[in-house]
Formats: structure tokens, sequence, C-alpha cells
């Protein structure tokens, strides 16, 4: 039986009906990764006689805590992890005839419970009703007898006879206690221990965390400085979102890209089922017995295979080591960190213990490093006009760099201790070099000029044409103008696709080539080409005809078919502009030459024969107008169209002669054309 008193005493406390807790297991050392993530390792003595330990979380972490939680206990066995429902009232609740607000008051409880047996003093019977009064609590009481109404005071009690509902309802308050801090969890592990004496345990888990966020300090030399350095200076943004406080820890920065999922496995997973109805009798199918068959020996049991080891890789801190030593015009950090690199990752593990209070953010040195740099100008864009002021810096270190935000300020002269710029610091490799912009320089100018150009360098006679190789030139040149100061400049030049560059390149990259010169303390031009083949191929005749060289003329059109043939087209000034630009001492050369001779020589008889053909076509049509005028007269005049039609008939077959002696000719000289041509 439980007191009305202590009912809603759980409204207020749950330690009155609950067995105390163990103390909560301290975080001993965070390791926060640049994926999101915190490796939580807590750790604390624990007694023989203690069967759990506990701790409270985020709700939000809990799925992460029941997916990575490992536990260390050197003397004992972990039987498992509990905590409570992620919707803890409603499971509480379950089955009860009292819900979470019907504890606001103490009417409100009791007339939730009417009809349940309970006992006033020496009153005993079912509640009927309950209600509160000016000075007092009013209930109702069925008893065998009948209705009984009693006037409570605060200091008396009503107590539950049904020992098993008095008890759900005090576990229905504990949850409902547990319920005030919705955003928390606690979850208990528990042990068995295997040993008569205090043992220290640990536990890890892994849950998602802000990401802590580097920021640089970049100390960089002057202009023109030989064999300079820069110092680094690199600090984190830490966010303790643990909802515990971190009190002396181990703090391990890690950078990486670390492969992270998230799983709901504290949400209960209900899936859905078929419904198979309830069947009754069917009808009875027996088949016949055909008796049985030899069965066949069974194959040989094969051995199981081993199953391979299970791999699990958490993050682990490595052992603290001791502070670099500081640049002797800025402080050293307090707590340095040692670095120790792995596959794809870097932890900086601080040397000293960190305290962060729950909530907070803190802002730690972890690294103070001298890199070896040179100030430099840094064209970027060809479309722009002043370059970029840069430091190009090399890890000299051992362990990469993860990228962030870096303030930069001047080391030496007019720039000592000023601010230069922001800038992006790249995630930079051990041993690589990267180039760190922080400004724009407008004292120093610069204009961009391209420039075209093609030459051939090669022919070659094929069948019908002559293949010419071209080299095209491409070529940038870039005007700078530093006034007197000297010192190195680095321009990203495009990569030109099919293009081969005339230059060695320092680098190549998303940036395209990458190279440098020296500035003299002068006006300067720099220039750089890229060189590119590309075929041309000139027609020696109309690769569509069947025969380049016709044996009869007269079934050709004159202004059409001519065209076509070797000779019969305006080629040849093609060929001795390739010819005037080809080196003398370039491949084919000779065969060109003497090509264009043969060409020269069947085009000069190309046209000897364009004018015959066209004589020819004058007689015969003169031809044809004596043969029309003997047909049209008569008498005298008929007798002079004869003597006509004699004449033009002569002209016709001495014109027709003519043509046939220049074709002939033609084809001759276009034979050698044909025939050094590949044809």
């Amino acid at each position: 039986m439980m007191p009305f008193r202590g009912l809603l005493a759980l409204l207020l406390a749950t330690s009155a009906l609950v067995a105390p807790r163990a103390a909560e297991l301290p975080v001993r050392g965070v390791t926060l990764s640049s994926a999101g993530l915190a490796q939580i390792d807590r750790a604390g003595p624990v007694a023989p006689d203690d069967p759990a330990l506990s701790f409270r979380v985020p709700l939000a972490d809990v799925d992460d805590i029941l997916r990575s939680l490992v536990v260390a206990d050197p003397a004992g066995r972990v039987e498992g992890l509990r905590l409570p429902a992620q919707d803890l009232a409603a499971e509480a609740f379950r089955g009860l005839p009292v819900k979470a607000e019907d504890f606001t008051s103490r009417a409100s409880l009791l007339s939730a419970l009417r009809g349940q047996r309970v006992a006033v003093g020496e009153s005993e019977g079912r509640i009927a009703e309950a209600s509160e009064g000016k000075d007092a609590l009013r209930l109702t009481l069925l008893t065998p007898t009948g209705l009984r109404s009693l006037m409570l005071r605060e200091h008396e009690e009503v107590r539950l006879l049904d020992g098993d509902l008095a008890a759900r309802i005090a576990r229905a308050a504990e949850a409902l206690a547990e319920m005030r801090g919705t955003e928390t969890r606690r979850l208990s592990v528990a042990l068995r221990p295997g040993a008569a004496e205090a043992r220290e345990v640990t536990l890890s888990y892994v849950a998602g965390a802000p990401l802590w966020k580097p920021s640089w300090r970049l100390v960089v030399p002057g202009v023109g400085e030989e064999g300079a350095e820069a110092r680094l200076m690199g600090w984190a943004v830490v966010e303790n979102h643990s909802g515990s406080d971190w009190d002396g820890i181990r703090l391990s920065l890690v950078s990486g890209e670390a492969a992270s999922f998230r799983q709901a496995l504290y949400t209960p997973v209900l899936l859905p089922r078929p419904e198979l109805p309830i069947l009754g009798s069917g009808q009875v199918v027996v088949r016949p017995d055909s008796g049985g068959r030899p069965v066949p020996p069974p194959p040989p049991m094969a051995l199981p295979s081993p199953a391979p080891a299970a791999e699990s890789r958490m993050f682990r801190a490595a052992p603290a080591g001791g502070a670099q030593s500081a640049i002797a015009d800025a402080a050293p950090a307090a707590a340095q960190a040692v670095a120790a690199a792995s596959l794809g990752r870097v932890a900086f593990n601080l040397a000293e213990p960190v305290t962060i209070r729950a909530g907070e953010t803190a802002n730690l040195p972890f690294l103070d490093a001298r890199l070896a740099a040179e100030r430099v100008w840094w064209v970027q864009e060809l479309g722009g006009r002043h370059p970029l002021q840069a430091v190009q810096v090399i890890n000299d270190t051992n362990n990469p760099l993860p990228a962030g935000l870096a303030t930069v300020y001047g080391r030496s002269g007019p720039e000592a201790g000023g601010f230069l710029g922001d800038a992006e610091l790249p995630a930079t490799p051990p041993g690589e070099t990267r180039l760190v912009a922080f400004a724009r320089d407008r004292d120093v100018q610069y204009t961009v000029a391209r420039r075209d150009a093609g030459a051939p360098v090669s022919v070659a006679l094929r069948r019908g044409q002559v293949a010419v190789t071209l080299r095209q030139l491409h070529t940038v040149t870039l005007a700078v103008d530093a006034g007197t100061t000297r010192g190195r400049m680095v321009v990203d030049l495009p990569a030109r696709r099919g293009e081969t560059p005339r230059f060695t390149p320092l680098a190549e990259g998303d940036f395209g080539l990458r190279v440098a010169a020296h500035l003299p303390g002068r006006p300067t031009t720099l220039e750089w080409e890229w060189e590119r083949s590309q075929a041309q191929t000139i027609p020696l005749w109309d690769a569509a005809l069947a025969e380049p060289l016709p044996p009869v003329w007269r079934e050709l059109a004159l202004d059409r078919d001519i065209a076509r043939l070797p000779g019969g087209t305006d080629r040849l000034q093609a060929l001795r502009g390739v010819l005037e630009r080809l080196p003398a001492e370039a491949p084919g050369r000779a065969d060109l030459a003497a090509l264009i001779e043969d060409f020269a020589a069947a085009r000069q008889l190309m046209d000897g024969f364009r004018s015959a053909a066209r004589a020819h076509a004058a007689a015969e049509a003169a031809l044809g107008r004596a043969r029309q005028a003997v047909e049209d007269r008569s008498g005298a005049a008929r007798e002079q169209a004869r003597v006509a039609l004699n004449a033009a008939s002569v002209a016709a077959g001495r014109t027709g002669a003519e043509a046939d002696r220049a074709w002939a000719a033609w084809r001759e000289a276009a034979q050698r054309v044909v025939t050094r041509g590949g044809g």
C-alpha cells in the first residue's frame, strides 16, 4: 500500500521512491573530429558492490552511444546498458487508470483512481468522487453499507489497497519526474564484478559534436627576403555540447575525413506484417503413393570457413608530449599539442589538461611552427590588372596542416606587427607547397596580350592531295610594371587542351599551369608559348572523279567538269603559298616544289585547252548556223549558203583537231601530276 502524500511527493522529487544512484561517471578525455564527431572517454573507480555505472547524456546522442559504446572493466563483466524508453511517459502510463495530466492536483489524481479500493484511517471503500474544498479535500467512498464522505486535511493520507497498482503508479511518477529533463537521458551500464576489490572502469563512445574549427595566425616575411621563414600559430575553437563538464580532461583534435553515419537505434521500429486469415477445413487431396526411389549418397561435408575477425577503429589519443619552442616576438602557447599522424588523419593532442564547462566555447592554441616561406606576387586571373600579395609556404613539419582561416601579420620593416589581410589556408600535407594570398597590390600593374600564328612544318604527297602539317603557336605576353621593387611573380596560366607548352611549368593542377619569373625592379615583359599541330589538305583534283584523266573531252561540260580535273582549278596559288612559308629543311619540300612545277605546266596547258575548246565551240555554232541557212534558202542564195557551209565545216574540223591536240598535251602533263600525287 502506498501513502497518498507519497504519490504527491513524486511530483517534486523521485528520490523518495527510487534507489540511490551512484555518482555520475566523469569525463576524462575528449577527441574532437573534423567529421563532426566526438569520442568521449569516461572513467572512475567502482566498488565491488556497485552494480552499475550511470551518466546523463543529451537525447540526440543516445543513438550514437547505442552503436559505439565500449566498456573496459579489468576485473568484471559487462551485462549491458539500460536506459528509459524514448517516449518515457507513454510507456510508464501504459495500462494505468491515471495519466500524466492527472498529477496536477490531489483531486484530479484521486478522481482518476475512481473505483479503486483505498483506506483512510479506519475507513475503507472504493473512491466514488474527489473534490477540493476551501480548507480540505472532500473524498466520497463507496462502502458495503453505502456512501461515506470524508474531509481530508494535509496530514491525512489515503492508502491504495492494490499493492501492484501502487507500485506501477510509483514507477509512473518516477518516469514523470525523469521527463522533466526531456532533452537528456540517464544511461546505466550494468556490471558483474569478478573480484572483491575496487577497480577503475573506463567506457568510451562516439557521438555527434560541433566541428572543432582551426584558425591561424601567420606572420610573414617581407618582399625579397631570402631564406625567410613564416611563423604559423594554430588556435582551435572548441565547443562543449556534451551536456557534461570537461574538468581537467585530455583533449585531442583530429583532422581527417572519416565516414560518419546515423542510425535510429533508440526509436522503436515496428515492421508492417501481412494478416493471415483464419482457415477452416478445406478439400483433402491425396496423391497416390508411387513408391520410393534410390537415394544417392550425400556429398562429403565441407568444413566451415573461419569467420574473419571483426575490426574496430576508434579515435585514440596519441601519447602527449612537450611544447614546441616559441618565436621571440610572440608569447608561446601554454599548452602545445603533440601531433600524431596516421592514414588520412592527424591528431593534435594537447599536452596539458583542459577544463571547459558544459555549454562553454573555448579558443585553444595547438600549434606553433616555423615554415620556409617567400613573399611573392600571384596572378590568378590573366584578365585582371593588379596581382595578389601572397606568401608561398612549405609545410616542412611532419604532419598535415588542416584547412582554416589565417590572419596575416607583417614581420619586418614598415609591416612589422601590422595586419596585412585574411587568407584561406588550404589543407597542406607534409612537404607540399601552398600559395596563400591575403591582399591585392595596386602598386603593381600588368597587361596581357595574346597572339596566334601558324606555319607549315612538313608536307606529304598522297593520293590526289597534298597533306600539310601546320604548327600553330599561341603566345601569351605579360607586361609587368612593379616599379623598383624586386621579387618573384607567380602566374597561373590556363591549360590549353590539345596544345603543348613550350615551357616547363612549376606545377600543374586545378589552377592550370603555374610558372614563375623574377621581376628585376624595372618594367619587364614575360612571354609563354603553346604549340599545336594541325593538318591541312589541298586537293589536286576532285576526289569524286572516277578517272582524273578522262580520254575524251567532248563529253565533258567545259565550265563544270573541267574545273574538277588536275590543273583545272586555282589550287596552284595555295600550293605556292605553302612552299613560300615552308622551311628549307622541312620534310617533303623538294617533292612539293617538283609538284608545283608539274602543276603549273598542267595549268598552263589546261588554259590552252580551254581556249581551243571555246574556239571549237564557236566553230561548231557557226557550222550549225550554216546548215540552217542551206535549208532555209533556194536558188542562187542556196549555192552561196553551201559555199559558207563548206568553209564552216573546214573551220570546225580544224578547231576540233587543235582542241584534241591541246587536250592530249594537257593529259600528258597532268599524268605527271597524278603520278607524283600518288595517283
